[in-house]
């Protein structure tokens, strides 16, 4: 599954501190809780789900994920590279995702990629060399460490929901550039990876309106 509907319990001491930090995530985790759990799999399936989910909406995301799920099993970059191109785009990927995820299969087979050394690297070193390949951007390898790694003080500071998120929380005339969204969030020092998960839950809950 994409992400497990149940709140994640893991959060609440972040959580906590932030509200005691920031009068707003006070107010907005008073209305809105917790998040739910969205942990995804280290190593290339969580890699893969990543990339599945670039510059399209989340439901979209979950519905190719679910085909591909279905047409890639296991998915691991030998059945990637085995895959058919035809087999990926009726599972809804585009012609370059294919391209991103089979190149992405490549490194990791021939060792250029090493998920498993990345996981033990800081994150200004896992997020260059996870950069230094075709398809991951920073917005994919932060939400890469942040979900896959569970490392504690990622800030996908381009986000559109996040941006959109902290206009709404901070009562911003317009959405925050990324360099704004750095200063807003210098506060939030080591917790920005808890403030990030709740601001996409806070973007999404229905008691808040934009």
């Amino acid at each position: 599954m994409w992400y497990h509907p149940r709140p994640d319990l893991s959060l609440k001491p972040a959580l906590e501190e932030l509200s005691r930090r920031d009068a707003d995530i006070a107010r907005a985790y008073a209305v809105c809780g917790l998040p739910e759990t969205r942990n995804r799999k280290p190593g290339f399936p969580g890699l893969v789900r990543i990339v599945v989910g670039q510059q399209v909406s989340a439901g979209a995301a979950r519905a190719i994920a679910e085909r591909l799920d279905a047409a890639v099993a296991p998915i691991t970059p030998a059945a990637m590279l085995k895959a058919t191109d035809a087999r990926l785009r009726k599972a809804g990927l585009s012609r370059a995702k294919i391209a991103y995820l089979k190149g992405l299969a490549r490194a990791v087979e021939d060792g250029a990629l090493d998920l498993d050394a990345i996981a033990r690297q800081g994150d200004d070193e896992a997020m260059a060399n996870l950069r230094a390949h075709k398809g991951i951007g920073r917005w994919s390898a932060e939400l890469y460490l942040l979900f896959s790694l569970r490392r504690p003080d990622v800030w996908p500071a381009g986000d559109l929901a996040v941006r959109a998120a902290v206009k709404r929380l901070k009562k911003l005339r317009t959405v925050p550039d990324e360099n704004r969204m750095d200063r807003i969030a210098e506060p939030w020092r080591p917790y920005r990876s808890a403030a990030a998960l709740f601001l996409w839950h806070y973007y999404r809950h229905p008691g808040v309106t934009f």
